[in-house]
């Protein structure tokens, strides 16, 4: 159907355009957001807690200005850390959002491109492009991104917790030049609070930029969210009191909490050459994450290298997917013992895995190791990092002391870290 759509040229686009204009009126806004929505200041910093309806909001706020004739010459770019973590979270929003606007003839104001993904407004020609910030290629690649028409003026960067402020400051140099009367440059950051350290906090809450919005929300704010997630998220606060305080009411966690609270996010060189031994470790998993790490140690120091998570595999597929992903074979594989069938096929499949050894006190023991190491983690490990800001240890639900127990949250990457460092932790003496 073309630029166009079923109603020919300009009289299709008008028809599209009082439609859009008709149809606002029943799309469901959370109040709470009425004040981010309005604003044209160049960041706007929503942290919120889960549910909370945030990146829901960002998603028709942009469907809605990207197809107002008002906005024609606007262009959207959407980041995850991940450029494939898109097709599972920010492109189904946003067509959500273009449903909400056109119900069951969304496509008519609406085309998808499936690859690469990108979505274009056939009311104005605005376009929505995707894309990662994971390694050195996509970044080189968003410093060249162009549009058919008009030029690139909106960000919007989903759980922006797992950019570096490297990443971030790429971004803002994308948005410059002179745009025609009526537009402006924005950059949207969605996501849940982790550590009260990460850079997120110290630039945009520590430190009020006059250019930033800055907007709190929790799932309370938000009418639309079901009874049973209401349930679910006072269950936790009885559960697990400091994973509500992040999760549920949107608030920083902090750092004396962290089980793990001293490492390091950077970038560094990955050559196996130059650490003084490189492992595998791996935790298993179907319903909840299979993890596998590259860890790397040097002069007492832990680099965790490379990480690759998958959800919903059988071992078989996993064992594909590794091979395809260049997982090292001639490296020692530290796993799950809990598991020796699983061992035994990735063993038959050309690893060198072996089962890590477990006692009482193990874990503890291996939190013990990294806590007294130099921690550093490659930024394409976003799932580690994200398991990493929620790790907490557990408090006594009477006198609220911390514990020596983890509180229950997602630790699938971290327990693939601690199986990697097992045996360097037992020393020398150690043998299997």
């Amino acid at each position: 159907m073309g630029w166009d759509g079923p109603g020919g040229k300009a009289g299709g686009r008008e028809k599209l355009a009082r439609e859009l204009e008709a149809a606002t009126g029943r799309v469901r806004w959370v109040e709470g957001f009425r004040e981010v929505n309005a604003s044209t200041k160049r960041y706007r910093v929503l942290m919120g807690s889960a549910g909370s309806g945030k990146s829901m909001n960002v998603a028709q706020d942009l469907i809605g200005k990207l197809s107002n004739p008002k906005f024609a010459g606007a262009n959207l770019l959407v980041v995850r850390k991940l450029e494939e973590a898109n097709r599972a979270s920010t492109l189904p929003q946003l067509i959500q959002a273009a449903k909400a606007f056109y119900g069951s003839e969304w496509h008519r104001a609406w085309s998808v491109r499936r690859e690469p993904l990108a979505m274009t407004c056939r009311v104005t020609g605005c376009q929505i492009l995707f894309a990662g910030m994971n390694d050195l290629r996509q970044r080189e690649k968003i410093k060249s991104v162009a549009f058919e028409r008009g030029k690139l003026t909106f960000i919007w960067v989903e759980e922006a917790t797992e950019l570096s402020e490297a990443d971030f400051d790429i971004l803002d140099d994308r948005l410059r030049g002179v745009l025609p009367r009526g537009l402006y440059y924005q950059i949207t950051l969605t996501f849940n609070p982790v550590s009260a350290s990460h850079w997120l906090k110290s630039r945009f809450f520590d430190h009020p930029d006059p250019a930033a919005l800055v907007h709190r929300s929790n799932y309370r704010d938000n009418p639309f969210m079901d009874a049973a997630y209401h349930r679910r998220m006072e269950m936790r606060k009885k559960r697990d009191p400091e994973g509500y305080r992040v999760y549920g009411l949107g608030e920083w966690g902090g750092t004396e909490k962290m089980v793990l609270p001293h490492y390091q996010v950077r970038a560094f060189d990955r050559d196996r050459e130059r650490f003084d031994r490189v492992v595998l470790g791996q935790d298993f998993g179907f319903n909840h994450a299979n993890a596998i790490l590259e860890v790397g140690m040097k002069d007492g120091g832990v680099y965790v290298m490379r990480e690759l998570v998958l959800r919903g595999l059988d071992t078989a597929a996993i064992i594909e997917r590794a091979t395809a992903a260049g997982v090292p074979k001639d490296l020692a594989m530290i796993c799950d013992s809990a598991e020796p069938d699983r061992i035994a096929s990735w063993r038959a499949a050309g690893f060198r895995a072996r089962p890590v050894k477990k006692g009482a006190g193990s874990v503890l023991a291996q939190l013990d190791y990294l806590r007294g190491r130099e921690l550093v983690i490659h930024p394409q490990c976003v799932h580690l990092i994200r398991e990493l800001a929620g790790y907490v240890w557990k408090k006594d639900p009477l006198t609220g002391a911390l514990l020596d127990e983890p509180a229950p949250a997602p630790d699938d990457a971290i327990a693939a870290l601690r199986y990697a460092v097992d045996e360097v932790r037992r020393g020398p003496n150690f043998t299997f």
